[in-house]
This record gives structure tokens, C-alpha cells and sequence, in this order.
């Protein structure tokens, strides 16, 4: 077997482990979420099966030191890597079922069973550099020049690999299909490989595979990915899992596993007693008496379908708004199923703390709800970013946080209440009753709480407020305190914001917490 042979092969064995591995992450936080500790696991349990097969390839090469056994290995490597949507499916659904009846046992069960799934193919495609190092040595003095040739090549095709299915394969093709054409890829060229070395009458033993693969690319993946009740639509994009759900004539935005609610829509309704409306009314923390007509513009970061630029609209015509969201994707269902075409809003698809510190423009809002549950970007905590909404506020500006808790730990929110503190002078924090949602205000201008109630009352006096205004305002008045300042500054050096999370998570679901949701 040449070495241009070889090499190729390796390249094609490394781009497929790796893409294998990024898919196998979209794969899971679909249904699991996309905790830093489930892409741990998943990075971790794949570098063990890398590892398993470097030993074995390396053991397995010595025994039959053959290229026709180096290209069957390649050839069920990448068989058995198309196979994982198809049985993965079936597990998947039930730990969806699982994630939405908090049923943690069946959850974690199926994601186990899930991730045995990858042994086989990730450790035969593991053995591929072992193996092609000891086919291509044939004088030793030459051993560490062909082995580091090999390995930098594997590596290279791995370095494609990284980008090939978050960039292109999954939001084109979608998760299962993404395994299938990677699967193929390797297929064909294993088999174009052994069609060279032995001709069609043996290559014709393996040309069920890719036929195999074809079938389940067009009849095995059809339907929609979660038993969701009310699905309508679902995609994939390079950062989500997008589902709308409608039930009683409501319309939901869920993204990956689908816990939180992101953005609400009803044709006729639009307060929701949710986090959206409350943004609304930040600016009622100033004094003298705040006019609805002088509320003119706003920022959100984190629009996702545009709840909030819904609500802006009708509570303060002619309100301008500029809206960033990441995910063009989003963007495309907020306006296809959210009526997500308010006048005044505009939309820039590209991340929230760049599109703000490029802004020309200078708000009397700025909106922060760029949740990935259960994360917030760490980039939009920091003392350092809050300085940035700070110099895009006016004089009488106000920034709206929208952060998660869980019952009694507090943590995050004490550190996001002290690093805003530490820029602006009055904050305030609510936790939004029947929820796991606190609202975080501060204000440019010093401020109490009891503008709040001067602006309440001058509002009652008002002709036909808008209950868009009066609802939250009355919340807002009920459950806001003077926000607790004893955490530490996020800075852009150290903001250990996923550390926080991952502990009260851990903390949460092993002190009873999820038996406390249902």
C-alpha cells in the first residue's frame, strides 16, 4: 500500500473522529442541554475510547500487519458510525420524555446508553494511525519521520473535521443526517482504496454500506426529533436546536433540550406574566415623573423570536428598537412564526456585547437576556462589559438583566448585582414570582425605590394606561428589594460564572430539587 494511500486514509479517518465528536455534542444537548459538564463527558468518555484504540490498533497491527485489514477496519469504523442515529433515536426520545417529566434516573440512564454507543466506531477509528504507521515503516531508521508524517496528517484531517459539521454539515443537513455523511465519506474513500489495491470483485463484498447509509439518509430519520406536544416546526442551526410549540393557541420558542421558554406569541394576547414585560417598566426607577410618550428607544440583547420588541411596541408607539440576536436562524422563526415585524425594530444577527460596543447609538433600555440555558455568556457579566452598556445608556437609562436562579442560592445573582455596582449607582433585583427568574435593574442616575410608586400613581391618574405598563409595574412594586452587593466582580480576566452554575446545578438536583419541580 503506497504512502499517498496511507495518508489519505488517515486524513479521512481523522476528519471523520472528529466531526464524529462534535456531532455527538449537538447530538446530546439536544435532549441533555449544553452544560459545560455534558460536553466534559463527552470530550472525556471519546478521548477513552481514542485511547483504547490506539492500544489495540497498535497490538492489532502487529498481528496482521495487512492492508486489507486496515481498510475493513476503516470500513465498519465508519459503517458503525452511520448506525448511531438510527439507535440513538429511540433512547433519545425517551430521555426528552424524561428531561420534561425531570425524571432523573431514566434521564441519566439514556444518556449513558447513549454514549456506549460510540465505543465501537470511535475506538476502531482510533486504531488508524497505530495501524498505518506500522504499514508504512519499512526501514526503522526512518520510524519517527513516517510516524510523525502520519500523525500530522490525522491531525490535519482533524483540524477539518472541527469545523465541517457546526459550520456547514448540521445547519444544512440536520444532526442524524450529519453522522450519515461523514460515515460515507469514510466508506467511499476505504472503499476506492480496496476497489486499487484488489480489485471490484472484493470491493463488491462492502458496496452494501454506503447503499445501507443512502436508505437511512432518505427513510430513516423522517418526523420530527423530540415528542414534543404542540410541535410544529423544529431546525438545527450552528448554535441550536430550534422547536416552536403551540398549545392553546400560544406559540413557544424552546431551544436544545426545550426547559426554558425563550419567546411567547399570541395573535390577540400580549401580556404573558412572564420576564418580558417586566423590562418594560425599568425606566419607572427614575424620577421626576416618567411620561410613557418620552420612552423612545431601546436595546435588546438576546431578542431571540421578539417578545419583548412586541410588547415595546404596543406600550410605547413609535419606540425604536435595535435587536441582536446570534442565531440567523432565530431570526428567521421569530418572523415566520412570532410576527416578529414590528415597526422600529431593527434586527442585527451578531453577537450582543460586540454589536453594543459598535453601536453609534445611545438607549434609554438596554435589555440583557442572551440565556444558552443554563448558562449566561460569561463575556456579558463582566465589569468590563457592563461598562460598555453603561457608555450606550442616556442620562436616564436603565439595564434590565434577566438571569436564573434555584431556590436558596443566590450566588450568580449576588455577583452580577455587585460587578453592576461596581459601574452603576443604584441596583435593584426582583425574583419574578412562580419562577426560577430574578430581574436585575440598574440605573445610570441614583435612584430609589420609591420613584416607583410616585410613577405608579401618577399612572393610575392617567386615561386608559396601558396594562403592558400597569401589570409589571404592580409586580415590579410588590416583589423589588435593594440588590444584595456582597459577591465578587466578574472581570473579563476571572468570571467564573459557569463554575457558580455547574455547582448549583449539581447542588440542586442532589438535595431533591428536581422532585421539588413537579
Amino acid at each position: 500500500m503506497r504512502s499517498s494511500q496511507l495518508y489519505l486514509a488517515v486524513f479521512f479517518s481523522g476528519l471523520t473522529t472528529l466531526s464524529a465528536e462534535l456531532a455527538a455534542a449537538r447530538l446530546l444537548e439536544n435532549h441533555f442541554g449544553n452544560s459545560n459538564l455534558i460536553y466534559a463527558t463527552i470530550i472525556g468518555l471519546i478521548l477513552i475510547y481514542l485511547t483504547l484504540g490506539y492500544f489495540l490498533g497498535g497490538r492489532w497491527a502487529d498481528r496482521s500487519p495487512h492492508p486489507d485489514t486496515f481498510l475493513q477496519i476503516l470500513l465498519w469504523g465508519g459503517f458503525s458510525i452511520g448506525l448511531i442515529p438510527l439507535v440513538s433515536r429511540p433512547l433519545l426520545q425517551i430521555a426528552s420524555r424524561a428531561f420534561d417529566a425531570y425524571q432523573m434516573g431514566m434521564l441519566i440512564g439514556a444518556f449513558v446508553v447513549v454514549m456506549v454507543l460510540f465505543v465501537i466506531p470511535i475506538t476502531l477509528l482510533g486504531t488508524a494511525s497505530p495501524f498505518a504507521i506500522r504499514l508504512a515503516i519499512e526501514e526503522t531508521t526512518r520510524a519517527g519521520q513516517v510516524s510523525g508524517k502520519i500523525y500530522a496528517i490525522s491531525t490535519l484531517g482533524s483540524f477539518i473535521g472541527t469545523f465541517l459539521p457546526g459550520l456547514f454539515l448540521i445547519p444544512a443537513f440536520g444532526t442524524y443526517r450529519t453522522f450519515i455523511i461523514i460515515s460515507g465519506l469514510l466508506i467511499v474513500v476505504a472503499l476506492l482504496l480496496y476497489l486499487r489495491l484488489y480489485g471490484l470483485r472484493r470491493a463488491l463484498v462492502y458496496v452494501w454500506m454506503p447503499i445501507i447509509l443512502v436508505l437511512l439518509g432518505i427513510l430513516g430519520v423522517r418526523g420530527f426529533d423530540k415528542p414534543t406536544s404542540g410541535l410544529i416546526y423544529e431546525t438545527e442551526s450552528s448554535y441550536n436546536y430550534i422547536q416552536v410549540v403551540e398549545q392553546n393557541g400560544y406559540r413557544y420558542l424552546r431551544l436544545n433540550e426545550g426547559q426554558g421558554i425563550h419567546s411567547m406569541y399570541h395573535p390577540t394576547e400580549l401580556l404573558y406574566a412572564g420576564p418580558w414585560e417586566q423590562v418594560l417598566v425599568a425606566p419607572y426607577l427614575n424620577t421626576p415623573i416618567v411620561e410613557p410618550e418620552s420612552i423612545n428607544s431601546m436595546a435588546i440583547i438576546g431578542l431571540a423570536a421578539g417578545t419583548t420588541a412586541r410588547q415595546a411596541v404596543k406600550a410605547y408607539p413609535g419606540i425604536q428598537i435595535d435587536g441582536f440576536e446570534l442565531d440567523p436562524k432565530i431570526v428567521e422563526a421569530g418572523k415566520r412564526y412570532f410576527d416578529m415585524e414590528q415597526p422600529g425594530l431593527t434586527v442585527y444577527i451578531q453577537d450582543g456585547r460586540w454589536g453594543l460596543s459598535h453601536s453609534p447609538s445611545r438607549y434609554q433600555i438596554i435589555s440583557l437576556d442572551a440565556y444558552r440555558p443554563p448558562y449566561i455568556p460569561w463575556h456579558l457579566t463582566t465589569q468590563e462589559f457592563f461598562q460598555i452598556v453603561r457608555d450606550h445608556l442616556t442620562e436616564d437609562g436603565v439595564v434590565v438583566m434577566n438571569v436564573g436562579h434555584v431556590p436558596d442560592d443566590t450566588r450568580l445573582i449576588e455577583g452580577l448585582c455587585t460587578t453592576l455596582a461596581s459601574v452603576f449607582p443604584s441596583v435593584y433585583v426582583m425574583d419574578l414570582p412562580q419562577t426560577f427568574n430574578s430581574l436585575i435593574y440598574a440605573t445610570v442616575q441614583p435612584t430609589t425605590l420609591a420613584n416607583l410608586e410616585t410613577n405608579w400613581i401618577a399612572l393610575l391618574q392617567r386615561e386608559n394606561p396601558s396594562p403592558l405598563i400597569l401589570y409589571p409595574l404592580q409586580v415590579m412594586l410588590e416583589n423589588i428589594r435593594p440588590a444584595p452587593i456582597s459577591g465578587m466582580v466578574f472581570t473579563d480576566d476571572h468570571a467564573p460564572v459557569e463554575w457558580i452554575t455547574n455547582e448549583m446545578i449539581i447542588r440542586f438536583f442532589f438535595e431533591g430539587g428536581m422532585e421539588v419541580l413537579q
